[in-house]
């Protein structure tokens, strides 16, 4: 117990005090270090051990008691759990044996400590997000009327934010009236109800190769048969595109005509002209992910805008620029399937979130969010060209030079396995991002996705490095002893 002592000492002075001793003891428990029935140190005596209050103390002990992780015995004192928690993995060292899947880039970035490095995880880190103008948006919330805060919203969701979403629209030439958008929890909750809505188990759905992987997640979680069609710098490989329509005769094709995740790639305007035209012969319906839009210089070609919403379904979220805690995305549709799509989330999720819109909406209209996208923009460039050049400066070559955003698909000298480079990073707590994670067809191992914001760090370019410099069977055999 005295070891432990000395370590939670260690744990409370590098964070806030209560949270700090939950923490660490929580932290024991997953451990193994303190198990079911172990008697935890009095309040003065942990107080004393740690240079804390007894106050403190107490107030850690109710929180752990309340969700029962311990249990107070009167006139005894605090003892852990008798049902402890299971074995936390995390807790002990980085997750090795999981398979290189679409889950595994998720599920490493979600689950990373907060001293993990996460070159590999799609999202801006914290400090590079408005939370200035979030503060201001949930202190103008707290003072709201009690229906705000309490009441369901309607189906469609918040008329206000509804209406600024047209008009962010009507910048990129799609014409959509706020009765033709709907608010979604989130883009992935948007996904989630096109899919139950348009496809049956079995139905052949289109995906670039490579996509974003969470694509191939969803469709599978919907028993959907995945084709891809080779993605190129200026988007789908035409050729491709019309062989897969004839021979697979796919339901739906979902892309994103922006901001290509994960290559940067921008859809050329001749190129979505021949993809609608196609589309149209075959009967194909079009899920558009336009979930990077604030992030263009200069707005590209939208195959909504082409189409007038006919046979394509636009998709979007705030998860991005503002952030992903709170979730609010969009769908915008023709008519008669917004009102299908209405009765489909009042089954699933009945109102929406009326508090997570006023919040979107609160921080959208303040002046501020304007300028603070123009310091990212320029942020995220800079970050791109320096990232670049320390990527070649270890062999690395980008596929394309992205024009906006911030992602980088980066090739790796011949001969080396990104899903080995992955895993080897791993055990340095960094977070990687392979390429057949994104790949269908598993043609892009030699590939990675760094995310420039979080690749700012040097020790992710001295642990890619030494990644590198290791052969292919040493990896291998350090994962078999893991």
């Amino acid at each position: 117990m005295v070891s432990d002592h000395i370590q939670m000492l260690d744990d409370v002075k590098n964070g806030t005090r209560i949270a700090a001793v939950i923490a660490a003891i929580r932290q024991r428990i997953a451990g193994r270090s303190l198990t079911a029935g172990d008697k935890l140190p009095s309040i003065r005596a942990l107080a004393r051990s740690l240079q804390l209050s007894t106050s403190t103390v107490v107030e850690a002990y109710d929180r752990l008691a309340a969700e029962g992780v311990i249990q107070a015995r009167a006139g005894s004192g605090f003892y852990v759990a008798s049902q402890a928690a299971p074995l936390a993995l995390s807790e002990i060292g980085p997750k090795l044996d999981r398979a290189v899947d679409p889950f595994w880039v998720s599920r490493q970035s979600l689950e990373a400590a907060n001293a993990d490095l996460k070159p590999g995880c799609g999202w801006l880190p914290p400090s590079w997000l408005p939370d200035d103008g979030m503060r201001r948006a949930l202190r103008t919330l707290s003072r709201t009327e009690g229906a705000s805060l309490a009441d369901y919203g309607t189906p469609l969701g918040l008329p206000p934010l509804r209406q600024l979403i047209a008009r962010r629209m009507s910048e990129h030439g799609i014409d959509a009236s706020p009765d033709q958008i709907m608010l979604t929890e989130s883009g992935t909750q948007a996904l989630d109800l096109l899919c139950r809505f348009l496809l049956e188990p079995g139905d052949t759905v289109l995906v670039d190769d490579p996509c974003y992987f969470n694509f191939h997640a969803l469709l599978r979680a919907h028993r959907a048969h995945i084709v891809s069609v080779a993605y190129t710098p200026s988007g789908p490989d035409i050729e491709q595109f019309a062989k897969v329509l004839s021979e697979h005769k796919p339901r739906l094709y979902i892309t994103n005509s922006a901001i290509h995740n994960p290559t940067g790639a921008v859809l050329s305007p001749v190129t979505a002209h021949r993809v609608l035209k196609l589309a149209e012969q075959a009967g194909l319906t079009i899920i558009e992910d336009d979930i990077f839009a604030d992030f263009e210089h200069a707005a590209a070609p939208r195959l909504a805008a082409f189409d007038g919403l006919e046979r394509v379904i636009h998709i979007g979220s705030f998860s991005k620029t503002l952030s992903a805690s709170a979730r609010c995305g969009f769908i915008a549709a023709r008519p008669d399937w917004i009102e299908g799509l209405t009765d489909l989330k009042i089954a699933t999720t009945f109102g929406g979130g009326r508090l997570t819109a006023e919040l979107v909406l609160n921080v959208l209209r303040d002046g501020s969010y304007r300028k603070h996208m123009e310091g990212l923009r320029l942020r995220l460039s800079r970050a791109m060209t320096d990232v670049n050049a320390r990527l070649k400066n270890l062999g690395l070559e980008s596929w394309i030079e992205p024009q906006a955003g911030m992602f980088l698909w980066a090739r790796l000298p011949d001969g080396l396995d990104s899903a080995e480079i992955a895993r080897q990073a791993l055990m340095d707590n960094i977070v990687l991002a392979p390429g057949n994670v994104f790949s269908l067809s598993q043609s892009a191992a030699g590939f990675l996705r760094f995310n420039v914001s979080q690749s700012q760090d040097n020790r992710i370019f001295e642990v890619l490095r030494k990644a590198m410099a290791r052969k292919p069977d040493m990896a291998a055999a350090i994962q078999r002893i893991a």
